[in-house]
């Protein structure tokens, strides 16, 4: 009987173990870089952030809806440029200037972003 019962559990086993393996979904795009929230995220509400600002605006209250830029530019004529991170351009895990939409300050308040808006200053 021990040995019918042996012989059960271990055809079984042999049935379930290799149902049981793990599953992978990948989506094609290793955009997260392990953090929790996601690099693709971050640039949507990013984009949604910038999308409702407008000149005028004092640098803090910037700053409380965006977060920490990626980059803070101080510029040898008084302007501040800040970068936050709106497109992904390489997939290196890196986030890098010309992957962020810049936005200009004269003293404390916002004058412009994008990059049209910073060629012209």
């Amino acid at each position: 009987m021990l040995k019918n019962n042996l012989a059960k559990l271990a055809l079984t086993a042999l049935i379930v173990l290799p149902l049981s393996a793990c599953v992978v979904i990948a989506d094609g795009d290793s955009d997260d870089y392990g953090d929790n929230g996601g690099h693709k995220s971050l640039e949507h509400k990013n984009r949604d952030a910038i999308t409702g600002l407008s000149t005028g605006m004092a640098l803090a209250d910037v700053t409380h809806r965006l977060g920490t830029p990626d980059f803070d530019d101080q510029l040898t004529d008084g302007h501040r440029v800040l970068y936050y991170r709106s497109q992904r351009k390489h997939s290196d895990g890196m986030t890098t200037r010309d992957e962020c939409t810049p936005l200009i300050f004269q003293g404390d308040k916002l004058i412009g972003w994008g990059d049209m808006a910073l060629q012209r200053l």
